[in-house]
C-alpha cells in the first residue's frame, strides 16, 4: 500500500472511533486528506482535516485534532503525531522505518512505484492525429510526449491503456492534399499547373512528387484526371503516413492502433450514429444542412454536423468516431490530446457524447499549447533546410530524443512553451535534461566502482543509514508512487520532470556529503551501495516514465 494511503487509512480510523465514541458529532465532513506540507519541519505529512470539522459543526479545532490524535494508535512508521496551531495533525515517519525502506524498493524491482488505483479500468487515449497531409512540427511533437507518457503512467497506475492515431483519410482535406500534389507532379514535368487556392504549398509537397517521380516515371500523366489524382494521392497519402510514423518513433512514440476515418464510413458508424440522433431528436435541417441542436443541450449555439452539400463536417465525423470508441469497443474512459486551436469544439463534444446516453465524465480532453523555439535569446521562426515549417525530425537531429521529451513535459500542456534550443544541448548541469541524467550515470558510476574493488553489497544493513542526507534521499524516493498518482489522477505529467530534477538534486547532495565507497568501513560502505542502488532503480523508473534513455556512461 502507498505510504499516503497507508497514513490516510490511520487517520479515518481514528475519526471513526472519535465519532464511536461521541468525541466528533456524528456527521462530520468525508472528504479526510493527507497532505505533505510545504515546510518539512512541519513533518513528512499533514491533515487539516480538523479545521474542515471545526468549520462543519463549530467547535474549536485544536480540541478536534486532540481527540482524534489521542485515538491514533502506535504504527512501524511513525514516529510521532502531533497537533500544530491553528488545528493540522502532523505525521513524522520513524529514520528507522524510513532506511528499511530501502529494501523495500529494491525488492519490488521495476514494478516499484506501480499502483492499483486504476483497477484494470479500460482506457483510451488518442493523441497526434495529425492530418497525413505534412509533415510533424513541434507542437505535435509535445503533444505525442504528453500523450505516450500519460500512458505509460496510466499503466503503472493500473489501467489497461490502448494508445490510438486517428488518421484523417477522409474529407476535403484529404481531397485539397490529392489535387496539390498533382499539381506538383505535373510542374516536375514544366507542365504549367496550378496548386489549388487553399492547397498544401509547402517544400515538402515538392520533394513529395519527385520521390513519386523516381520511382513511377510519368505514368500519371497518361491516365484520365480523376484517376490520375486519386491514384498518385493515395501513394502520397502512404508515403505522409510512414513519414509521420517514423517521425513519431524518433522520439519513441508509438501506437497500438491507426484508426483510419475512412471505415467510419465503410462499417456504418457514421451511418449508425446519426440514425441514432436522429431518431432522439437531436438533430434538425435547417439552412438546406443538418445541425446538431446543442443549445437544447445548454450549448451556446447549434452545430453542423452535415453540409448543404451532403458531406460530413470535421465535427460529425468526430461523433461516430467517439461512437465507435465508448459504445462499440466500450472504453471506461477516452482522452483525447488536441492541439489549442481545438478548444472550442470540446463543449460541443461533450454535449453530444452525453447525447449518445454516454456520461461526459469519461471523456477527457487535454489541449496542449503551441510551443516557440529559441536559440538564446534569438526566435526561431522558420526551418533552415526548407525555409518553411521548422519539423519535429530537425529538432529531434538537432537536440536529440531525450532532450525533446523532457522539455516538451517540462510544463503543464495548457502552458505556452519556450523551447531553448541551446539549453537544450548543453552539456552542463544549467540542462535539466543533463542534470538528471548525469545523477543516473553518476549512480552507475559508483555501482561499477563497487563491483571493480569487489565488493558484494547483497548483506549491507541498511539500519546504519541514519545521516540527514541519506533519510532525505530516501524520503525523495519514496514519493514516486504518490507522483505516479498525481499524473494518473490529474492527467498532468509535467509532475515527473519536476520530481525527476528534485531526485536528482537530493542525490547529488547526497553524494557531496557522504563517501559511498571506502574501505575503512565496509559495513556503512555496503549499506550506503544499498541506498544508491535503490536510487538507481527509482531513477530510471522515473526517466522511462518520460520515455527517456538511462546512460550509464556520459
Amino acid at each position: 500500500m502507498m505510504l499516503r494511503q497507508r497514513l490516510l487509512e490511520i487517520l479515518t480510523q481514528a475519526v471513526a472511533e472519535a465519532q464511536r465514541l461521541g468525541k466528533l458529532p456524528p456527521v462530520i465532513p468525508s472528504d479526510i486528506s493527507i497532505e505533505r506540507p510545504q515546510n518539512a519541519q512541519h513533518g513528512d505529512y499533514a491533515s487539516s482535516f480538523p479545521l474542515k470539522v471545526a468549520r462543519a459543526a463549530g467547535l474549536n479545532p485544536i480540541k478536534v485534532a486532540n481527540e482524534i490524535v489521542g485515538l491514533i494508535a502506535p504504527t512501524e512508521e511513525l514516529d510521532r503525531v502531533s497537533v500544530a496551531p491553528p488545528g493540522f495533525i502532523n505525521f513524522v515517519l520513524k529514520d528507522d522505518w524510513l532506511a528499511k525502506q530501502v529494501e523495500s524498493v529494491l525488492a519490488a524491482g521495476d514494478a516499484y512505484g506501480n499502483l492499483d488505483f486504476g483497477q484494470n479500468r479500460s482506457v483510451q487515449i488518442e493523441f497526434v492525429s495529425v492530418n497525413p497531409t505534412g509533415p510533424l512540427h513541434v507542437g505535435h511533437g509535445r503533444g505525442a510526449v504528453i500523450g505516450s507518457t500519460l500512458v505509460g503512467a496510466l499503466s503503472a497506475a493500473g489501467c489497461e491503456v490502448q494508445k490510438e492515431y486517428y488518421i484523417n483519410d477522409a474529407g476535403n482535406q484529404v481531397k485539397t492534399f490529392y489535387r496539390s500534389l498533382f499539381a506538383r507532379y505535373q510542374q516536375c514535368f514544366g507542365i504549367d499547373a496550378e496548386v489549388p487556392v487553399d492547397g498544401y504549398v509547402g517544400s515538402y509537397m515538392v520533394d513529395l512528387a519527385k520521390e513519386i517521380i523516381a520511382e513511377t516515371g510519368d505514368k500519371f500523366l497518361h491516365l484520365p484526371e480523376a484517376e490520375a489524382v486519386s491514384q498518385l494521392g493515395q501513394i502520397g497519402l502512404q508515403k505522409m503516413r510512414r513519414l509521420i510514423k517514423d517521425d513519431l518513433e524518433l522520439i519513441g512514440v508509438t501506437f497500438d492502433v491507426w484508426f483510419s476515418e475512412q471505415s467510419l464510413f465503410d462499417n456504418g458508424q457514421y451511418q449508425t450514429v446519426m440514425s441514432l440522433l436522429r431518431q432522439a431528436g437531436h438533430l434538425a435541417e435547417k439552412e438546406n444542412a443538418t445541425w446538431f441542436v446543442s443549445t437544447a443541450l445548454g450549448e451556446d449555439k447549434d452545430n453542423v454536423v452535415v453540409r448543404s452539400d451532403g458531406s460530413p463536417t470535421y465535427f460529425g465525423t468526430d461523433i461516430a468516431y467517439h461512437y465507435n470508441k465508448f459504445i462499440e469497443r466500450q472504453f471506461d474512459e477516452v482522452i483525447d490530446i488536441w492541439g489549442a486551436d481545438h478548444q472550442g469544439h470540446v463543449s460541443r463534444m461533450k454535449a453530444v457524447i452525453g447525447a449518445l446516453g454516454i456520461n461526459p465524465d469519461r471523456f477527457k480532453v487535454i489541449i496542449s499549447q503551441m510551443v516557440t523555439l529559441h536559440r538564446g535569446k534569438e526566435l526561431v521562426r522558420i526551418s533552415k533546410r526548407s525555409g518553411d515549417i521548422i519539423t519535429l525530425r530537425e529538432v529531434v537531429e538537432e537536440v536529440g530524443a531525450d532532450a525533446c521529451r523532457f522539455f516538451f513535459l517540462s510544463r503543464s500542456a495548457d502552458s505556452q512553451m519556450d523551447f531553448d534550443l541551446e539549453l537544450a544541448k548543453k552539456q552542463s548541469m544549467d540542462n535539466p535534461v543533463y542534470y538528471v541524467q548525469y545523477a543516473h550515470t553518476r549512480v552507475a558510476s559508483i555501482l561499477r566502482l563497487a563491483a571493480e574493488n569487489g565488493i558484494d553489497y547483497g548483506d549491507g544493513d541498511v539500519s546504519r543509514l541514519t545521516t540527514e542526507p541519506e533519510l532525505i534521499l530516501i524520503r525523495k524516493m519514496l514519493l514516486l508512487p504518490e507522483i505516479i498518482e498525481v499524473v494518473a489522477r490529474s492527467l498532468e505529467p509535467h509532475h515527473l520532470p519536476y520530481y525527476a530534477q528534485d531526485l536528482a538534486t537530493v542525490f547529488h547532495s547526497f553524494y557531496k556529503q557522504c563517501r559511498v565507497v571506502s574501505q575503512d568501513d565496509i559495513a556503512l560502505t555496503k549499506a550506503r551501495l544499498k541506498l544508491v542502488a535503490a536510487t538507481k532503480l527509482v531513477l530510471a523508473k522515473t526517466l522511462r516514465l518520460m520515455g527517456m534513455t538511462t546512460p550509464e556512461k556520459m
